[in-house]
Order: structure tokens, then sequence, then C-alpha cells
């Protein structure tokens, strides 16, 4: 696992070295877009349309779009300058029991694990939040991007801090068109008891070990026989071209060597006029 950022966890007056790593990664199976004629992955290429030019990496900057094609460039450099310590730095300005945070804001999920300085301060942090039942709310700056995060105790898999990036208010969208949520709706006394009822009776402590991903097994199952069928395919067309070549070796070789036996009858015969 590679760390994608170091830094330093601050609260109060409290620096915690630090170094974040993604907790989670996208599972299931991935699809490549292939050429039908060959099967070749298709590639895909950074182009200018004005220049007419393939690009490098050396040759593309960022840039901000604030009027119809016209562009404000800005290197990374410039965005260090202008983030400066946040760019380092989650900062842990409040903490706040954990139900008050809606999950609708919740985004990434990373863990914290520190330095070797850092571990006495770090195993503080977790046992206070972890004992408190609170969570910090921070401000942190990943791929130049400034966002909200959240700061919790885990003990899921080993006691660690873990990170969730949030998304800003203003970014969670509004419900105000959805259709029909603020319609007063009549509902029967019997049928929420019997709804109540089937809540309590399909409630149980919840455990991420009793789910899996049944789409991906029966989807890798699948593309296992497929595989297995191509195979089979493939060397069947392989066997029918050897037996086609070795035919047509054989019937090449017979008439060579009849050719070559026809001079011979030739000479055999003028021998017996003389």
């Amino acid at each position: 696992m590679h760390s994608m950022w170091r830094g330093s966890v601050s609260f109060g007056l409290v620096n915690i070295p630090v170094r974040l790593f993604k907790a989670t990664e996208t599972g299931g199976i991935h699809f490549r877009q292939l050429h039908k004629a060959c099967l070749t992955p298709i590639a895909y290429k950074k182009y200018c349309p004005r220049c007419e030019v393939e690009l490098g990496p050396d040759e593309i900057v960022r840039g901000f779009e604030y009027a119809k094609g016209a562009f404000v460039p800005v290197d990374d450099e410039d965005l260090r300058e202008f983030q400066g310590r946040r760019a380092e730095t989650i900062d842990l300005v409040q903490f706040a029991e954990a139900d008050e945070i809606d999950p609708m804001m919740f985004q990434s999920a990373y863990y914290l694990a520190p330095e070797a300085s850092g571990k006495k301060a770090y195993r503080l942090l977790w046992k206070a939040l972890r004992e408190s039942g609170r969570v910090g709310v921070a401000r942190m700056t990943l791929r130049s991007t400034e966002s909200l995060a959240l700061v919790r105790a885990s003990d899921l898999n080993g006691n660690v801090l873990v990170v969730h990036a949030l998304a800003w208010p203003e970014d969670v969208r509004s419900t105000e068109e959805l259709p029909y949520i603020r319609e007063e709706v009549d509902i029967d006394a019997n049928e929420l008891e019997v709804a109540e009822s089937l809540i309590r009776q399909l409630t149980k402590p919840f455990s991420p070990d009793d789910y899996r991903d049944e789409n991906r097994a029966r989807l890798e199952s699948w593309l296992g026989e497929r595989r297995g069928e191509l195979a089979e395919q493939t060397a069947g067309k392989a066997g029918a071209a050897e037996v086609v070549d070795l035919m047509e070796a054989l019937k090449k070789s017979l008439q060579a060597a009849q050719q070559a036996e026809k001079p011979r009858e030739g000479k055999r015969k003028k021998r017996k006029t003389s």
C-alpha cells in the first residue's frame, strides 16, 4: 500500500506527522475497449485541435475557463504557493457528535498512519475520539483541492484513524425538484405497525463480512467459462490449420517426388530402346 500524501494532523498546538492511504478501491470486473477487428486495446491520445498536434505531458497545463474559450493557466507551483500550509496539514477545526453529519456529505475514505515520531500523539488522538464518541471536523487539501473532512477513530480493522472527505454544503444538490416528496400521504396505523414489525424482525448487528459482491462472482464465473470456450475454439482452429498445412505439405511432397521420378523413368526407357 503506497501513501498518497504526507503531512500532519493539527489540533490545538499538537501536530501529528502522518501519511494518508486510500481506504477503499474500486472492485468488480473492468472491461477495456478493443478494436473489433483484431481485439487490440484502443489508445486515447491527448490532441490539440487548433495546432493539430499530439501533446506530451510536459506540454499540458491546468486552466480555469472564466469565459467561453478564455482561460487562466495555473501550474502546480502556483497552487502550492496559494494553498501554503494547508496543502500539508489536516486542520481539525472542531469536534462534533458523529450523527450530526449527514451521510449525504460523505465522499472518499482514507486511512491515516503515523510517522515514527508521531506514534504516541496519534494513539492519544485515537483514544480520545474513541472514548468521547466524537469525530473531528477538519479542512484538508488533496490533489490541489481543498475539502471538508471528518476524522474518526475506527477499530474495525486495527486501531486506526479514518478520514472521510466531505462535500461542501453548497455542493449537496437541493431536493426542491424531486417529485412527490413533499406531498402528504395518509398512512394506515395497521400498515405502519406491520412495517415496523418487519423492521424489528430483520434487525441485527451489521457485519460487513455477511455480504459479498454476488454479481461479481457470477460474472467472474461466466468469464471463466467464456475464456475456456474461446480457448477451445482457438485450439480447434489451430488444429484445423495444422491438418490443412500438413495435407498441403504432403501433396507438395508427393508432387515433388513424382516430378523427380519422371526423368528416371525416361532414362530407363531410353536404355531399353538402345
